[in-house]
């Protein structure tokens, strides 16, 4: 064989799972949309009867919930039950990540009757809700006031819990940081089944600080208290192509929202919202939104486009037409602007329904979408899973602002994933070791988008199969997500734990601040009661070695006798 011909990329065979990948299509559009849609209205029902009940009713159904909780924690015998998770089904998960931990012996609490919201105050520009409460749900009770919460995640079904837990962000995280720093104090049922509010100054403030990617390891979370913020009718979108190489693009991507003169906090020189699109490795839109009035949007001459009507085309796709027609500006109503990603899933739903963005589509189905994330999943058996681990790339790297050139031509050369979908935020420098951190002594040499208080970071979504294996070339994708870990840990960046990971526990503590965490670990008495963090991350199924290793750590028994829970 030639040289040259040893470099030629390998065909790679097809199999019968690659049949039912290509023709999954049938089974969506007869089952899963359908019962995609009916579990929306069912739950848009259910949140309209909550909606029914004051505040008062709420608050005193979620104490009741909250002891429930209590007593059944209290039931658990340590010895023989297996470490505490949630009993939510794995395939109810919104992130891509296999819920493998609960095919080991756990002891599982029900917490699916904390979906309500609480308290929208005012005066204090506070909403109080519950871990399930989706953003959907939210921006449907805060927007009609002119309010909202300072970062709305895009999807519709990603919940608080989970935001807060994990990881969250949107395009207003330039100025206010990640999901979770825009709370401020958590209600948490502690392994012993005391109930406790941490706050950044309160006697848990080690606690508050630490919940942040836990995965729900430090204890359960049954409310969260969270920032609210003035908002206006519209977003006021201006969409700019960027041509060039992807240093060039990351480049414009930066100037679009980082003055350079680093004057970060003039809100005359930094937008409300801002994303950009990369669409291929010369071409890309960027988009930067301000909030407008009713009143400015229907002024003669302005554009509003209703993008949330279901015969609209897909955001993602109209975007792309400023490549064309050069830069142009429109008005959306706010709340359609905040989800303008939830019916095509991004662009993942033209992987799964290939003929969806069409108009005939659109037009005929498309009130059904998007297909439930989860009936996904639970429709997808062990053979497609491991096909989309090996083939298939749902990731985000969070990577420094400054290395958002170098990030975006190491994607080309290991994965060639096209559209990217680039978000900014903000990462606070703590007052503690958090998991997440910036870069130690990044306020000493201030880059473009920093501040003294926090570095400015990117997050890059890469949400769809690669090039080589839309040519059907061999293809090794746990190969090239082990070398995204091993990549942001060269430049210190951050894997958020919703999707697979391929890192050792070694290496996962290389990327993320141990310190905290393990601290309040022992000190709330997680140990031996909830799964260890890496452990619930891990790929792959846990076994009952690792479990009963976890549980012996623990010596004595984490629970106390405590008869009420303590506000």
């Amino acid at each position: 064989m030639s040289d040259v011909e040893a470099s030629k990329p390998q065909k790679r065979k097809k199999g019968w799972v690659d049949f039912l990948v290509n023709f999954r299509w049938i089974l969506v559009i007869f089952v899963v949309l359908p019962f995609s849609f009916s579990f929306y209205f069912m739950q848009y029902l259910g949140d309209k009867r909550s909606e029914r009940k004051s505040y008062k009713q709420r608050q005193i159904e979620h104490e009741e919930n909250v002891q429930k909780v209590v007593e059944r924690l209290k039931e658990r015998n340590p010895s023989k039950d297996g470490l505490v998770c949630t009993a939510r089904k794995p395939w109810l998960a919104v992130g891509m990540r296999n819920v493998d931990y609960k095919r080991a012996r756990h002891f599982e609490v029900d917490l699916s009757a904390f979906r309500n919201i609480l308290d929208i105050d005012k005066e204090r520009m506070i909403a109080k809700v519950e871990p399930h409460v989706n953003m959907g749900q939210i921006s449907r009770a805060t927007i009609p006031m002119n309010l909202s919460l300072a970062v709305v995640a895009e999807l519709d079904d990603l919940t608080v819990g989970g935001l807060i837990n994990g990881y969250g962000i949107e395009g207003s995280s330039h100025i206010y940081g990640l999901f979770s720093d825009t709370v401020v104090a958590y209600e948490i049922v502690l392994a012993d089944g005391r109930v406790v509010r941490a706050t950044k100054d309160n006697e848990y403030s080690d606690l508050f600080y630490a919940i942040p990617w836990s995965q729900g390891t430090l204890g359960f979370l049954v409310s969260a208290e969270i920032k609210l913020i003035h908002i206006k009718e519209y977003m006021k979108l201006t969409y700019t192509p960027a041509k060039g190489n992807l240093q060039e693009i990351g480049q414009a991507y930066m100037d679009s929202f980082t003055p350079r003169d680093l004057d970060q906090d003039n809100p005359e020189k930094v937008p409300d919202f801002v994303e950009t699109m990369i669409y291929s490795p010369t071409e890309a839109v960027c988009m930067t939104g301000r909030y407008a009035s009713s009143e400015e949007a229907k002024k003669k001459g302005n554009v509003i486009n209703s993008i949330g009507w279901w015969f609209k085309p897909w955001f993602y796709q109209h975007a792309q037409k400023a490549l064309k027609k050069g830069e142009f500006v429109e008005y959306i109503p706010t709340r359609e602007y905040y989800h303008r990603h939830t019916r095509s899933l991004y662009w993942e739903g033209k992987l799964i329904l290939p003929f969806a963005d069409q108009w005939w589509f659109r037009f005929l189905m498309g009130w059904m979408m998007p297909p439930k994330v989860s009936l996904l999943k639970a429709t997808q058996g062990e053979a497609i899973r491991n096909y989309y681990h090996e083939m298939h790339i749902v990731q985000d790297m969070l990577v420094p602002l400054r290395r958002i050139g170098d990030t975006l031509e190491w994607i080309h050369k290991e994965m060639e994933v096209y559209p990217l979908w680039l978000c900014p935020h903000r990462l606070f420098k703590p007052p503690m070791k958090t998991m997440v951190t910036p870069e130690p002594g990044f306020e000493l040499q201030l880059k473009q988008g920093d501040t003294p208080y926090a570095q400015m970071y990117t997050d890059i979504g890469v949400y769809y199969a690669p090039g080589a294996v839309l040519r059907g070339e061999v293809y090794d994708g746990v190969k090239a997500v082990k070398n995204m870990g091993n990549w942001l840990i060269e430049i210190h960046g951050f894997q958020p734990q919703h999707s697979v990971t391929e890192m050792t526990e070694e290496e996962f503590w290389k990327m993320f601040e141990p310190e905290l965490y393990e601290v309040c670990r022992k000190k709330y008495g997680a140990i031996g009661t909830f799964m260890h963090v890496y452990y619930k991350c891990k790929k792959g199924r846990k076994t009952e070695k690792e479990v009963q290793e976890a549980e012996r750590a623990q010596p004595e028994t984490a629970y106390a006798d405590i008869e009420q829970p303590a506000g």
